[in-house]
């Protein structure tokens, strides 16, 4: 599997659900398991089943989460020279040409983006048309409504 890139935030924040995932939410069930079956009849404990449910889904989410820290590539803005121009993990602040309207974004990886957090998906429309741009360059982006233009106003790198 190819090394899938994310910041150093990204990273510490898989660490953190991976060890809840193992030091309390794993405990958690299996003493919910036991005092399920403590009640008798498994073939008909609501209690059992959705115990078990739980644990099916917390030692899928444990492979997954280990997956994801074995194939990434944790990247730090803050240590790649740059040089000012647009890179993953960097903070670029834009200006929409035709509205004037200011955003921020950070460019980060798949599993990170959070619009809410204006945090944008590499893969996105906008973070390929910045990545390798300077601040002052105007970039181009096909957005679902059309072509929408924005300057770099500044480049950041937190």
């Amino acid at each position: 599997m190819a090394n899938i890139p994310i910041t150093v935030t990204g990273g510490e924040m898989l660490r953190a659900e991976l060890h809840r995932l193992k030091t309390v939410d794993r405990p958690n069930t299996i003493q919910a398991i036991a005092e399920a079956r403590s009640h008798g009849d498994l073939s008909e404990n609501a209690e059992y089943e959705a115990a078990k449910e739980r644990q099916s889904f917390i030692e899928g989410r444990i492979a997954e989460v280990e997956s994801m820290l074995a194939n990434a590539q944790i990247i730090d803005p803050k240590l790649v020279d740059a040089d000012g121009r647009c890179v993953f993990g960097s903070t670029v602040d834009l200006q929409e040409l035709s509205s004037g309207e200011k955003v921020t974004y950070q460019i980060v990886g798949d599993d990170e983006a959070d619009i809410k957090m204006s945090k944008i998906s590499i893969s996105s429309p906008i973070a390929r048309a910045l990545i390798g741009k300077d601040a002052g360059e105007t970039v181009e982006v096909q957005a679902p409504g059309g072509v929408r233009r924005y300057e770099i106003l500044d480049v950041r790198y937190e």
